[in-house]
């Protein structure tokens, strides 16, 4: 008897230590209360301030092709269809700036017979005439331009358009004002050194009005040295200059401009050193308003080493008066300060 309660109590044991070995799962619903909070309205004065990521730089391929895309530009002037005709326009816009007009006439003739209808060649025309003050010619030739239409002469069409509209209300003053003959005198015995004396006459044409304050005269002078040749001015406190009329009245249709120029003495031991010094000549240039309008070279090899262009003067000759400094005129006084023209 008491082996089979104790039988019984062992089995009621481990039935409930297996019992207490299984998993259970229990399922419960929980409510949850979510608050969904109302967003204020931001104050009247409050100011929003945005943050952004830096944006990358564009491909450097983007802004190459950006940058070439042409801006609008107008109309292209015509290309002559002929390289011997452009190369007398090029050489008769060269002789035109630089003064020289008939060289100028000659080259554009002789391309106008290659190429009779050119717009290019008719406007180039017109600005050689315009030049010389030949307006009624300078007219017909910009005419011509103009009715060729923005078809036939680009934007040579707008431009003869604008000639025609302006009309020619600046005076041309080439040829109405140039040097006269530039007349030297040479003293190598002078006292203090050698001493040159240009007398250079201004010539105006009649009912020419100048303004003064816009009237320039300047001289290149150069030396000739025992030791480096010809050589330009050292210094151009040796230079002084003298209007012999101090009150512009044109009489005559000239004015004289007198330069005296000293070159002063060197001691022998300066002058084994650095070489002897003599008076070689000159470049004389005659400026309105910025504009060169004549020049004048003595020797004529100077012209090469000028930075202008020499011409021949007025009365065809080609060469300076060279004075004698014991017939000269009553009033010449070379000692004189320097005194400017009126303005």
């Amino acid at each position: 008897m008491a082996f089979a309660q104790l039988l019984v109590v062992g089995v009621a044991l481990a039935a409930r230590f297996e019992s207490t070995r299984q998993v259970r799962i229990v399922e419960k619903e929980v409510t949850k209360l979510v608050m969904v909070p109302t967003p204020a309205k931001p104050a009247a004065t409050a100011e929003v301030v945005v943050a952004r990521a830096p944006l990358p730089d564009p491909p450097l391929a983007a802004v190459a092709a950006a940058a070439s895309l042409p801006p609008p530009s107008p109309l292209p002037t015509p290309a002559l269809s002929d390289p011997r005709a452009e190369q007398l326009l090029t050489e008769a816009r060269q002789a035109r700036v630089a003064g020289d007009m008939g060289l100028a006439i000659v080259k554009l003739e002789e391309a106008r017979g290659r190429l009779p209808e050119d717009p290019n060649i008719q406007f180039e025309l017109g600005l050689v005439h315009e030049a010389m003050g030949v307006f009624d010619t300078a007219t017909g030739y910009y005419e011509k331009v103009f009715q060729m239409g923005v078809a036939g002469a680009g934007l040579l069409y707008s431009r003869a358009a604008e000639k025609l509209r302006d009309g020619f209300e600046t005076e041309v003053l080439l040829g109405k004002l140039a040097l006269g003959h530039v007349r030297i005198l040479n003293d190598p015995h002078y006292e203090t050194g050698q001493r040159v004396v240009l007398s250079i006459p201004v010539q105006k044409a009649p009912g020419v009005e100048l303004e003064l304050k816009d009237l320039s005269i300047s001289v290149e002078f150069f030396n000739r040295s025992t030791r480096d040749g010809i050589i330009p001015l050292e210094d151009k406190s040796w230079v002084s200059e003298k209007w012999v009329s101090e009150r512009f009245e044109w009489a005559g249709g000239e004015e004289t401009l007198r330069m005296t120029y000293v070159i002063p003495k060197r001691d022998q031991a300066t002058e084994h050193l650095f070489g002897e010094r003599t008076y070689y000549g000159q470049v004389v240039s005659l400026m309105y308003n910025g504009e060169v309008l004549d020049v004048q070279a003595w020797p004529r090899d100077l012209a090469a080493r000028s930075r202008q262009k020499a011409t021949i003067a007025p009365d065809g000759r080609q060469g300076p008066e060279f004075l004698d400094k014991d017939n000269l005129p009553p009033d010449f006084d070379p000692n004189q300060a320097m005194v400017l023209p009126p303005r």
